[in-house]
């Protein structure tokens, strides 16, 4: 077992002990995506509820000549959580990078991921990281020099609390440096309907997705949480902003983890997953607050998505 496996196994156990030990009831979103929870992610990224997929991918498709023109040639694009990079290819073909640099926290689907990318780009240098993304991560020495521009598509950024997407952008500048420019995706608030639907879709395969984080900690921490008494739950809350994802059992229960008994009563929801949704200037502000400047946007027609491009400037004490 390796070191970046010890601490994700470490991090895992104290994140699930702390929801039930201390009754917080919520569980960091980035446990979803185990190898499983990244497969099923994938095909929710397929449903046709599912929205933001297409049309984010609609807008790297049309938008190639503008980034190219926006960021130039010869950058190493650094993506941070990558997944299976289904939308990268879009940018690397239109941008003509020098390297590409693949970050995400499931090592076995990263490897996966980054060797189908080289089979489509085979005179690419690509260096994957297997890392947790939330904090600075040291990239290869290979791209140390090169000009730098981040990549962080999906609305990811929508999974965070303000706080914490605030850091996150922060931890960002610090990974890619001053002078690096980040594509990121913005989704954008629309009609309640259209956004639960996107999240509790009629075949049932994000409520899969959520489940998997039950089966995991079976799995992982020896839990015999009965997964099938939970039940997966969207809701909006309009206060925030935000779509919320729950999972609420459906009876009194009496389960362990790692020999530990717990109890949940009938009704009692775990916080799993929050998609925060934005007003452009809402997104402006997070983004200066992290440490970043807008350059440039580009949104669908209906204003369900947006792209932007952003670069970290000299920070400045003074007006």
């Amino acid at each position: 077992m390796d070191m970046t496996t010890t601490l994700v196994d470490h991090t895992f156990r104290k994140d699930v002990r702390r929801c039930f030990e201390m009754q917080t009831y919520a569980i960091p979103a980035r446990w979803l995506y185990d190898r499983r929870g990244s497969e099923l992610f994938e095909e929710i990224t397929e449903l046709p509820e599912y929205y933001p997929t297409r049309t984010e991918t609609a807008l790297l498709k049309a938008n190639g000549a503008a980034f190219a023109a926006s960021t130039g040639s010869g950058r190493a694009v650094i993506e941070f959580g990558s997944g299976s990079s289904a939308k990268t290819p879009h940018l690397l073909k239109a941008i003509d990078p020098a390297a590409y640099v693949p970050i995400d926290i499931s090592g076995a689907f990263l490897e996966h991921s980054a060797s189908l990318l080289q089979d489509e780009f085979p005179k690419l240098p690509i260096y994957p990281v297997e890392a947790d993304f939330m904090k600075r991560v040291a990239l290869p020495d290979a791209v140390a020099d090169m000009p730098k521009l981040g990549f962080f598509p999906g609305s990811t950024i929508g999974n965070m609390i303000a706080r914490t997407s605030v850091d996150l952008l922060r931890f960002m500048r610090e990974t890619l440096g001053e002078g690096a420019q980040l594509l990121i995706g913005i989704d954008r608030i629309k009609d309640p309907q259209i956004l639960v639907d996107a999240y509790d879709d009629s075949a049932g395969v994000t409520a899969q997705f959520s489940l998997n984080l039950l089966h995991r900690i079976n799995r992982e921490l020896d839990g015999d949480i009965p997964v099938e008494l939970f039940r997966h739950r969207a809701e909006w809350n309009d206060l925030y902003a935000r779509i919320e994802i729950f999972l609420e059992a459906q009876q009194d229960l009496r389960f362990s983890i790692d020999g530990q008994g717990y109890e949940l009563g009938k009704g009692q929801k775990l916080h799993i997953e929050n998609s925060h949704k934005y007003g452009l200037r809402d997104a402006r502000l997070m983004l200066r607050a992290g440490g970043w400047t807008p350059l440039h946007e580009w949104s669908d027609e209906r204003d369900y998505f947006t792209l932007m491009l952003v670069e970290a400037h000299p920070y400045k004490h003074a007006p």
